[in-house]
Protein backbone atom coordinates (compact mmCIF):
# COMPACT_ATOMS: atom_id res chain seq x y z
CA UNK A 1 0.00 0.00 0.00
CA UNK A 2 1.12 3.27 -1.03
CA UNK A 3 2.05 6.05 1.64
CA UNK A 4 0.00 8.45 0.44
CA UNK A 5 -3.22 5.58 0.56
CA UNK A 6 -2.05 5.49 4.09
CA UNK A 7 -2.39 9.44 4.89
CA UNK A 8 -6.08 9.22 3.10
CA UNK A 9 -7.01 6.26 5.24
CA UNK A 10 -5.85 8.12 8.36
CA UNK A 11 -7.50 11.29 7.02
CA UNK A 12 -10.71 9.69 6.43
CA UNK A 13 -10.26 7.41 10.17
CA UNK A 14 -9.68 11.02 11.54
CA UNK A 15 -12.68 12.56 9.75
CA UNK A 16 -15.22 9.77 10.30
CA UNK A 17 -14.03 9.98 14.32
CA UNK A 18 -14.42 13.69 14.40
CA UNK A 19 -18.20 13.01 13.07
CA UNK A 20 -18.95 10.45 15.39
CA UNK A 21 -17.40 12.84 18.61
CA UNK A 22 -20.09 15.59 17.34
CA UNK A 23 -22.74 12.97 16.23
CA UNK A 24 -22.77 12.07 20.13
CA UNK A 25 -22.93 15.43 21.15
CA UNK A 26 -25.58 16.21 19.01
CA UNK A 27 -27.87 13.51 20.25
CA UNK A 28 -26.77 13.72 23.82
CA UNK A 29 -30.01 14.56 26.20
CA UNK A 30 -28.66 17.79 28.17
CA UNK A 31 -27.44 19.29 24.43
CA UNK A 32 -30.62 19.09 23.24
CA UNK A 33 -32.14 20.29 27.11
CA UNK A 34 -29.80 23.34 26.54
CA UNK A 35 -30.58 24.33 23.14
CA UNK A 36 -34.31 24.02 23.25
CA UNK A 37 -33.68 26.53 26.07
CA UNK A 38 -31.38 28.50 24.03
CA UNK A 39 -34.14 28.72 21.64
CA UNK A 40 -36.52 29.47 23.91
CA UNK A 41 -34.36 32.52 25.47
CA UNK A 42 -34.12 34.05 22.39
CA UNK A 43 -37.91 33.57 21.14
CA UNK A 44 -40.15 33.73 24.05
CA UNK A 45 -37.38 35.17 26.07
CA UNK A 46 -37.26 38.14 24.01
CA UNK A 47 -41.01 37.94 24.14
CA UNK A 48 -41.23 38.26 27.58
CA UNK A 49 -38.69 41.42 27.84
CA UNK A 50 -41.05 43.33 25.42
CA UNK A 51 -44.75 42.15 27.49
CA UNK A 52 -42.57 43.07 30.68
CA UNK A 53 -42.49 46.55 29.64
CA UNK A 54 -46.46 46.62 30.23
CA UNK A 55 -47.99 47.58 26.89
CA UNK A 56 -45.21 45.80 25.07
CA UNK A 57 -43.47 49.10 25.71
CA UNK A 58 -46.42 51.43 24.20
CA UNK A 59 -48.16 54.00 25.21
CA UNK A 60 -51.14 52.75 24.29
CA UNK A 61 -51.72 49.47 26.22
CA UNK A 62 -54.90 48.59 24.82
CA UNK A 63 -53.39 47.48 21.41
CA UNK A 64 -50.86 45.32 23.18
CA UNK A 65 -53.81 43.99 25.39
CA UNK A 66 -56.38 43.19 22.38
CA UNK A 67 -52.60 41.37 20.72
CA UNK A 68 -52.18 39.46 23.34
CA UNK A 69 -55.52 37.85 23.57
CA UNK A 70 -55.49 37.44 19.92
CA UNK A 71 -52.95 35.60 20.77
CA UNK A 72 -53.84 33.39 23.68
CA UNK A 73 -56.89 32.03 21.91
CA UNK A 74 -55.33 31.13 18.96
CA UNK A 75 -52.55 29.25 20.78
CA UNK A 76 -55.86 27.61 22.97
CA UNK A 77 -57.40 26.66 19.93
CA UNK A 78 -54.39 25.04 18.38
CA UNK A 79 -52.07 23.59 21.09
CA UNK A 80 -53.91 20.84 21.94
CA UNK A 81 -55.46 19.18 18.94
CA UNK A 82 -54.03 20.34 16.48
CA UNK A 83 -50.47 21.02 17.14
CA UNK A 84 -50.23 17.54 19.61
CA UNK A 85 -51.28 15.74 16.43
CA UNK A 86 -48.88 17.43 14.36
CA UNK A 87 -45.78 16.96 16.54
CA UNK A 88 -46.49 13.12 16.72
CA UNK A 89 -46.99 12.78 13.13
CA UNK A 90 -43.61 15.50 12.52
CA UNK A 91 -41.67 15.53 15.70
CA UNK A 92 -40.09 18.66 17.34
CA UNK A 93 -37.54 20.32 14.81
CA UNK A 94 -40.38 21.00 12.01
CA UNK A 95 -42.45 22.20 14.92
CA UNK A 96 -39.84 24.90 16.25
CA UNK A 97 -39.00 25.64 12.40
CA UNK A 98 -42.96 26.43 11.75
CA UNK A 99 -43.73 28.23 14.73
CA UNK A 100 -40.27 30.02 15.68
CA UNK A 101 -40.69 33.07 12.87
CA UNK A 102 -43.62 34.20 14.31
CA UNK A 103 -42.07 35.96 17.06
CA UNK A 104 -39.65 38.07 15.14
CA UNK A 105 -43.00 39.23 13.07
CA UNK A 106 -44.97 40.20 16.13
CA UNK A 107 -41.36 42.37 17.32
CA UNK A 108 -41.48 43.60 13.39
CA UNK A 109 -45.40 45.06 14.03
CA UNK A 110 -44.47 46.51 16.85
CA UNK A 111 -41.47 48.34 15.29
CA UNK A 112 -44.49 49.18 12.47
CA UNK A 113 -46.67 50.51 15.05
CA UNK A 114 -44.17 52.88 16.69
CA UNK A 115 -44.52 54.67 12.79
CA UNK A 116 -48.08 53.82 11.19
CA UNK A 117 -49.79 53.66 14.59
CA UNK A 118 -51.16 50.58 12.85
CA UNK A 119 -52.75 48.55 14.86
CA UNK A 120 -54.54 45.89 13.10
CA UNK A 121 -51.08 44.91 12.33
CA UNK A 122 -50.02 44.21 15.49
CA UNK A 123 -53.21 42.32 16.81
CA UNK A 124 -53.47 40.20 13.60
CA UNK A 125 -49.33 39.47 14.63
CA UNK A 126 -50.23 38.72 17.94
CA UNK A 127 -52.60 35.75 16.49
CA UNK A 128 -50.65 34.27 14.06
CA UNK A 129 -47.50 33.98 16.92
CA UNK A 130 -50.24 32.49 18.91
CA UNK A 131 -50.21 29.62 16.62
CA UNK A 132 -46.21 29.68 16.51
CA UNK A 133 -46.35 29.77 20.05
CA UNK A 134 -48.51 26.26 20.05
CA UNK A 135 -45.70 24.72 17.33
CA UNK A 136 -42.73 25.94 19.93
CA UNK A 137 -44.48 25.55 23.53
CA UNK A 138 -45.87 21.97 22.68
CA UNK A 139 -42.24 20.78 21.38
CA UNK A 140 -40.37 22.73 23.96
CA UNK A 141 -42.44 20.61 26.77
CA UNK A 142 -42.48 16.96 25.21
CA UNK A 143 -38.33 18.00 24.86
CA UNK A 144 -37.78 19.24 28.77
CA UNK A 145 -40.01 16.76 30.12
CA UNK A 146 -39.19 13.57 28.13
CA UNK A 147 -35.50 13.60 26.89
CA UNK A 148 -33.88 12.98 30.26
CA UNK A 149 -33.75 10.22 32.52
CA UNK A 150 -36.88 10.37 35.26
CA UNK A 151 -34.49 11.69 38.35
CA UNK A 152 -33.25 14.23 36.07
CA UNK A 153 -36.12 16.22 35.35
CA UNK A 154 -36.54 18.50 38.01
CA UNK A 155 -33.49 19.87 36.82
CA UNK A 156 -33.93 20.19 33.06
CA UNK A 157 -36.71 22.05 34.41
CA UNK A 158 -34.26 24.09 36.42
CA UNK A 159 -31.58 24.42 33.46
CA UNK A 160 -34.44 25.10 31.20
CA UNK A 161 -36.00 28.08 33.23
CA UNK A 162 -32.73 29.56 33.77
CA UNK A 163 -31.75 29.85 30.55
CA UNK A 164 -35.06 30.67 29.07
CA UNK A 165 -35.60 33.60 31.83
CA UNK A 166 -32.25 34.86 31.46
CA UNK A 167 -33.61 35.97 28.23
CA UNK A 168 -35.98 37.84 28.99
CA UNK A 169 -33.34 39.70 31.74
CA UNK A 170 -30.65 40.23 29.00
CA UNK A 171 -33.66 42.01 26.87
CA UNK A 172 -35.10 44.16 29.53
CA UNK A 173 -31.45 45.12 30.60
CA UNK A 174 -30.72 46.03 26.86
CA UNK A 175 -33.91 47.89 27.00
CA UNK A 176 -33.26 49.35 30.00
CA UNK A 177 -29.89 50.46 27.97
CA UNK A 178 -31.05 51.62 25.12
CA UNK A 179 -34.23 53.71 26.82
CA UNK A 180 -32.44 54.97 30.09
CA UNK A 181 -32.33 59.29 29.04
CA UNK A 182 -36.04 58.55 27.42
CA UNK A 183 -38.75 60.34 28.47
CA UNK A 184 -41.17 59.40 26.50
CA UNK A 185 -44.04 56.38 27.61
CA UNK A 186 -42.75 54.47 24.68
CA UNK A 187 -39.62 52.48 23.95
CA UNK A 188 -37.32 53.12 20.87
CA UNK A 189 -37.21 51.73 17.65
CA UNK A 190 -34.11 50.09 17.98
CA UNK A 191 -35.13 48.45 20.99
CA UNK A 192 -37.23 46.62 18.73
CA UNK A 193 -34.52 46.34 16.25
CA UNK A 194 -32.28 44.45 18.50
CA UNK A 195 -34.84 41.90 19.57
CA UNK A 196 -36.38 40.83 16.39
CA UNK A 197 -33.02 40.14 15.49
CA UNK A 198 -32.56 37.94 18.49
CA UNK A 199 -35.89 36.03 17.85
CA UNK A 200 -34.80 35.50 13.91
CA UNK A 201 -31.64 34.08 15.40
CA UNK A 202 -33.35 31.83 17.84
CA UNK A 203 -35.88 30.37 15.12
CA UNK A 204 -32.87 29.69 12.99
CA UNK A 205 -31.35 27.03 16.03
CA UNK A 206 -34.43 24.94 15.39
CA UNK A 207 -32.75 23.18 12.46
CA UNK A 208 -30.21 21.77 14.83
CA UNK A 209 -32.94 20.21 17.05
CA UNK A 210 -32.51 15.90 17.24
CA UNK A 211 -35.40 13.65 16.65
CA UNK A 212 -36.98 11.73 19.71
CA UNK A 213 -35.78 8.53 18.92
CA UNK A 214 -31.96 9.35 18.64
CA UNK A 215 -31.46 10.63 21.99
CA UNK A 216 -29.55 9.19 24.14
CA UNK A 217 -29.55 8.95 27.70
CA UNK A 218 -33.49 9.32 28.05
CA UNK A 219 -36.35 7.05 28.92
CA UNK A 220 -38.45 7.01 25.98
CA UNK A 221 -41.54 5.37 25.22
CA UNK A 222 -41.52 5.88 21.23
CA UNK A 223 -44.66 5.93 19.50
CA UNK A 224 -44.77 3.26 17.21
CA UNK A 225 -45.20 3.84 13.34
CA UNK A 226 -48.33 1.84 12.96
CA UNK A 227 -50.13 4.08 15.62
CA UNK A 228 -48.74 7.86 13.77
CA UNK A 229 -52.28 7.47 12.00
CA UNK A 230 -54.79 10.85 12.82
CA UNK A 231 -57.70 8.86 14.26
CA UNK A 232 -55.49 7.09 16.79
CA UNK A 233 -53.56 10.04 17.72
CA UNK A 234 -56.97 11.89 18.77
CA UNK A 235 -58.16 9.02 20.58
CA UNK A 236 -55.20 8.92 22.62
CA UNK A 237 -54.97 12.82 22.83
CA UNK A 238 -58.73 12.23 24.24
CA UNK A 239 -58.98 9.28 26.74
CA UNK A 240 -55.84 10.80 27.78
CA UNK A 241 -57.42 13.96 28.95
CA UNK A 242 -59.98 12.40 30.58
CA UNK A 243 -58.16 10.67 33.11
CA UNK A 244 -59.05 12.22 36.31
CA UNK A 245 -55.43 12.84 37.44
CA UNK A 246 -55.11 14.88 34.84
CA UNK A 247 -58.71 17.09 35.28
CA UNK A 248 -57.62 17.59 38.56
CA UNK A 249 -54.84 19.85 37.44
CA UNK A 250 -56.67 21.70 34.67
CA UNK A 251 -57.43 24.38 36.98
CA UNK A 252 -53.73 24.68 37.71
CA UNK A 253 -53.00 24.81 33.68
CA UNK A 254 -55.82 27.87 33.93
CA UNK A 255 -53.80 29.58 36.32
CA UNK A 256 -50.40 29.69 34.42
CA UNK A 257 -50.55 33.20 33.03
CA UNK A 258 -53.59 34.90 34.63
CA UNK A 259 -51.50 37.04 36.65
CA UNK A 260 -49.48 38.80 33.83
CA UNK A 261 -51.42 40.69 32.39
CA UNK A 262 -52.11 42.11 36.15
CA UNK A 263 -48.74 42.25 36.97
CA UNK A 264 -46.92 43.52 33.76
CA UNK A 265 -49.92 46.56 33.24
CA UNK A 266 -51.51 47.24 36.77
CA UNK A 267 -48.32 46.79 38.57
CA UNK A 268 -45.53 47.83 36.48
CA UNK A 269 -47.16 49.85 33.39
CA UNK A 270 -49.13 51.84 35.58
CA UNK A 271 -46.78 52.83 38.37
CA UNK A 272 -43.02 52.91 37.04
CA UNK A 273 -41.45 55.19 34.52
CA UNK A 274 -39.99 53.70 31.06
CA UNK A 275 -36.62 52.89 32.26
CA UNK A 276 -37.89 52.07 36.00
CA UNK A 277 -40.48 49.31 33.88
CA UNK A 278 -37.11 47.82 31.51
CA UNK A 279 -35.39 47.75 35.43
CA UNK A 280 -38.12 45.51 36.82
CA UNK A 281 -38.76 43.00 33.80
CA UNK A 282 -34.84 42.54 33.71
CA UNK A 283 -34.96 41.95 37.61
CA UNK A 284 -38.47 40.21 37.41
CA UNK A 285 -37.08 37.67 34.48
CA UNK A 286 -33.86 37.12 36.83
CA UNK A 287 -35.83 36.19 39.83
CA UNK A 288 -37.54 33.58 37.19
CA UNK A 289 -33.96 31.86 37.36
CA UNK A 290 -34.19 31.64 41.03
CA UNK A 291 -37.34 30.52 41.44
CA UNK A 292 -36.89 27.89 38.30
CA UNK A 293 -33.85 26.53 40.36
CA UNK A 294 -34.91 26.54 43.58
CA UNK A 295 -37.78 23.99 42.74
CA UNK A 296 -36.31 22.19 40.53
CA UNK A 297 -33.63 21.55 43.59
CA UNK A 298 -37.13 20.49 45.70
CA UNK A 299 -38.15 18.12 42.90
CA UNK A 300 -35.07 16.44 42.63
CA UNK A 301 -34.21 16.32 46.04
CA UNK A 302 -31.94 12.91 46.67
CA UNK A 303 -32.86 11.08 49.42
CA UNK A 304 -36.80 11.22 49.02
CA UNK A 305 -38.98 9.32 46.67
CA UNK A 306 -40.80 11.13 44.22
CA UNK A 307 -44.55 11.36 45.64
CA UNK A 308 -42.55 12.54 49.01
CA UNK A 309 -40.96 15.07 46.62
CA UNK A 310 -44.42 16.13 44.89
CA UNK A 311 -46.04 17.33 48.40
CA UNK A 312 -43.39 19.43 49.74
CA UNK A 313 -43.08 21.48 46.51
CA UNK A 314 -46.87 21.53 46.99
CA UNK A 315 -47.02 22.98 50.64
CA UNK A 316 -43.95 25.63 49.36
CA UNK A 317 -45.47 26.71 46.36
CA UNK A 318 -49.26 27.22 48.55
CA UNK A 319 -47.05 28.74 51.63
CA UNK A 320 -45.06 31.14 49.28
CA UNK A 321 -47.90 32.21 47.17
CA UNK A 322 -50.29 33.58 50.36
CA UNK A 323 -47.32 35.08 51.87
CA UNK A 324 -46.68 37.09 48.47
CA UNK A 325 -49.94 37.29 47.50
CA UNK A 326 -50.85 39.05 50.95
CA UNK A 327 -48.03 41.52 50.59
CA UNK A 328 -50.08 41.88 47.54
CA UNK A 329 -52.67 42.92 48.62
CA UNK A 330 -51.29 45.72 50.81
CA UNK A 331 -48.92 47.35 47.66
CA UNK A 332 -52.13 46.78 45.75
CA UNK A 333 -54.20 49.23 48.74
CA UNK A 334 -51.20 51.79 48.00
CA UNK A 335 -51.21 52.06 44.17
CA UNK A 336 -54.79 52.78 43.87
CA UNK A 337 -54.79 55.57 46.65
CA UNK A 338 -51.76 56.85 44.36
CA UNK A 339 -53.77 56.25 41.30
CA UNK A 340 -56.83 58.22 42.45
CA UNK A 341 -54.20 61.41 42.98
CA UNK A 342 -53.16 61.15 39.15
CA UNK A 343 -49.56 59.80 40.03
CA UNK A 344 -49.11 57.33 37.63
CA UNK A 345 -46.17 56.02 35.44
CA UNK A 346 -43.94 58.07 37.59
CA UNK A 347 -41.83 56.07 40.13
CA UNK A 348 -38.05 55.79 39.34
CA UNK A 349 -35.95 53.79 40.42
CA UNK A 350 -34.02 56.26 42.12
CA UNK A 351 -36.93 57.52 44.49
CA UNK A 352 -35.63 54.73 46.99
CA UNK A 353 -38.54 55.90 49.42
CA UNK A 354 -40.99 54.68 47.69
CA UNK A 355 -39.71 52.40 45.06
CA UNK A 356 -37.92 49.90 46.87
CA UNK A 357 -41.26 47.57 48.15
CA UNK A 358 -43.05 47.50 45.16
CA UNK A 359 -40.09 46.52 43.27
CA UNK A 360 -38.94 43.83 45.53
CA UNK A 361 -42.48 43.07 45.83
CA UNK A 362 -42.35 42.33 41.41
CA UNK A 363 -39.34 40.77 41.81
CA UNK A 364 -41.23 38.00 44.20
CA UNK A 365 -43.64 38.25 41.68
CA UNK A 366 -41.47 37.19 38.95
CA UNK A 367 -40.02 34.03 41.19
CA UNK A 368 -43.77 32.94 41.90
CA UNK A 369 -44.15 32.62 38.15
CA UNK A 370 -41.11 30.77 38.06
CA UNK A 371 -42.18 28.05 41.14
CA UNK A 372 -45.62 27.59 39.81
CA UNK A 373 -44.43 27.15 35.96
CA UNK A 374 -41.96 24.35 36.85
CA UNK A 375 -44.05 22.67 39.52
CA UNK A 376 -46.36 22.02 36.96
CA UNK A 377 -44.38 20.79 34.03
CA UNK A 378 -42.82 18.10 36.54
CA UNK A 379 -46.34 17.50 37.15
CA UNK A 380 -46.62 16.97 33.35
CA UNK A 381 -43.39 14.76 33.60
CA UNK A 382 -44.27 12.49 35.99
CA UNK A 383 -47.32 11.23 34.13
CA UNK A 384 -45.34 9.81 31.27
CA UNK A 385 -41.96 9.29 29.61
CA UNK A 386 -44.18 9.08 26.22
CA UNK A 387 -43.25 12.24 23.92
CA UNK A 388 -46.71 12.01 22.37
CA UNK A 389 -48.50 11.74 25.53
CA UNK A 390 -45.89 14.51 26.85
CA UNK A 391 -47.23 16.47 23.85
CA UNK A 392 -50.93 15.57 24.62
CA UNK A 393 -50.18 16.65 28.75
CA UNK A 394 -48.09 20.06 27.07
CA UNK A 395 -50.67 20.97 24.71
CA UNK A 396 -53.48 20.66 27.29
CA UNK A 397 -51.18 22.95 29.66
CA UNK A 398 -50.85 25.54 27.01
CA UNK A 399 -54.30 25.24 26.14
CA UNK A 400 -55.83 26.22 29.56
CA UNK A 401 -53.28 28.50 30.35
CA UNK A 402 -53.93 30.42 26.89
CA UNK A 403 -57.54 30.48 27.81
CA UNK A 404 -56.70 32.10 31.43
CA UNK A 405 -54.15 34.32 30.20
CA UNK A 406 -56.70 35.66 27.52
CA UNK A 407 -59.17 35.73 29.56
CA UNK A 408 -57.22 37.98 32.35
CA UNK A 409 -55.87 40.07 29.41
CA UNK A 410 -59.05 40.94 27.97
CA UNK A 411 -60.34 41.96 31.59
CA UNK A 412 -57.22 44.29 31.75
CA UNK A 413 -58.31 45.80 28.27
CA UNK A 414 -61.73 46.10 29.59
CA UNK A 415 -59.71 48.69 32.23
CA UNK A 416 -61.66 46.50 35.20
CA UNK A 417 -60.45 47.85 38.75
CA UNK A 418 -56.79 46.46 39.28
CA UNK A 419 -57.89 44.98 42.63
CA UNK A 420 -60.90 43.09 40.90
CA UNK A 421 -58.08 41.57 39.18
CA UNK A 422 -55.76 41.28 41.44
CA UNK A 423 -58.27 39.39 43.50
CA UNK A 424 -59.24 37.34 40.70
CA UNK A 425 -55.73 35.98 40.18
CA UNK A 426 -54.59 35.51 44.10
CA UNK A 427 -57.98 33.15 44.33
CA UNK A 428 -58.05 31.54 40.86
CA UNK A 429 -53.95 30.69 42.19
CA UNK A 430 -54.89 29.58 45.50
CA UNK A 431 -57.95 27.34 44.34
CA UNK A 432 -56.30 25.45 41.80
CA UNK A 433 -53.49 24.15 43.79
CA UNK A 434 -56.44 22.91 46.47
CA UNK A 435 -58.06 21.16 43.22
CA UNK A 436 -54.68 20.09 42.55
CA UNK A 437 -54.41 18.07 45.82
CA UNK A 438 -55.45 14.03 44.20
CA UNK A 439 -53.18 14.31 41.12
CA UNK A 440 -50.24 15.46 43.76
CA UNK A 441 -51.27 12.46 46.21
CA UNK A 442 -51.15 9.56 43.27
CA UNK A 443 -48.09 10.25 41.74
CA UNK A 444 -46.22 7.62 41.37
CA UNK A 445 -42.39 5.82 42.08
CA UNK A 446 -41.94 5.58 38.78
CA UNK A 447 -43.17 6.54 35.17
CA UNK A 448 -41.83 3.76 33.25
CA UNK A 449 -45.63 2.20 32.97
CA UNK A 450 -47.94 5.32 32.03
CA UNK A 451 -49.84 6.13 34.86
CA UNK A 452 -52.55 8.18 33.36
CA UNK A 453 -53.23 5.94 30.29
CA UNK A 454 -57.16 5.36 30.15
CA UNK A 455 -58.25 1.68 29.04
CA UNK A 456 -60.23 1.60 25.63
CA UNK A 457 -62.50 -0.67 27.51
CA UNK A 458 -63.49 2.28 30.11
CA UNK A 459 -64.39 4.42 26.59
CA UNK A 460 -65.83 1.50 24.24
CA UNK A 461 -67.30 3.77 21.90
CA UNK A 462 -64.09 5.25 20.54
CA UNK A 463 -62.76 1.89 20.37
CA UNK A 464 -61.12 1.24 16.76
CA UNK A 465 -63.13 -1.08 14.61
CA UNK A 466 -61.37 -4.41 13.97
CA UNK A 467 -61.22 -5.29 10.46
CA UNK A 468 -63.84 -7.96 9.33
CA UNK A 469 -62.61 -11.60 9.13
CA UNK A 470 -63.14 -13.00 5.52
CA UNK A 471 -63.72 -16.62 5.30
CA UNK A 472 -63.41 -18.79 2.36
Amino acid sequence: MSNQSVEEGRVAGTHNENRSTLFKIWTDSWFQISLISFICFCCPGMYNALSGLGGSGQVNQTVAANATVALLACTAGTALFVVGPIFDRVGPRVCLLLGGWTYALYSGSLLCFNSTNNGAFVIASGALLGVGASFLWVAQGAIMTTYVPESHKGRAIAVFWIIFNLGGGVGSLASFGINFKSTSGTVSDSTYIALLTIMAFGWALGVFICPPSYVKGAQLQITPESEKNFRHILRHAILTICNWRVLCILPLFFSVNVFYSYQQNAVNGMNFNIRTRSLNGALYWIAQMLGGLVMGLILDFPGLNRPMRARIAWVFLFVTGMGIWGGGYKFQLWSTARLDKGLKQDIDYTQGSISVGPMFLYIFYGAYDALWQSFCYWIVGAQSNSPATSAVLVGAYKTFQSVGGAMAWRINAMKKPAMTQFAMDWGLCMGSLVIAIPTVLAITLTSDVETIAVEEKDFPEMKEPEAEVVKS
